[in-house]
């Protein structure tokens, strides 16, 4: 379990503080609604297939999704635990209005 303040910054950093912030929140917010593929993700987002799958790398080497085996079509799902899910929440909405989603 990761500490909730160190989740908060990694938050602000990757999504409130980064150019790809936007694009990883809105990857984010999908597959909390459920798991997708990275193509699923491309249709469901109107971004180019590489954009998603750069963000889905960034994703994964900080714990915030992970997926099952490394095949074709392969499922992303969110790691967060239900106080990280409202952190996240919380943080959207302050920097929301930026974010587009």
């Amino acid at each position: 379990m990761r500490a909730i303040g160190a989740f908060r910054k990694n938050v602000w950093y990757l999504i409130g503080a980064s150019r790809g912030g936007p694009m990883r929140a809105r990857i984010i917010m999908n597959l909390l609604e459920r798991p997708l593929n990275a193509n699923q993700l491309t249709k469901k987002i109107g971004a180019d297939y590489s954009t998603i799958r750069h963000h889905l790398e960034v994703l994964q080497k900080n714990n915030w999704i992970t997926s099952g085996d490394e095949k074709y079509g392969v499922l992303f799902f969110p790691t967060f635990t239900d106080e990280e899910k409202e952190e996240f929440a919380a943080i959207l909405e302050k920097v929301g209005k930026k974010l587009k989603t």
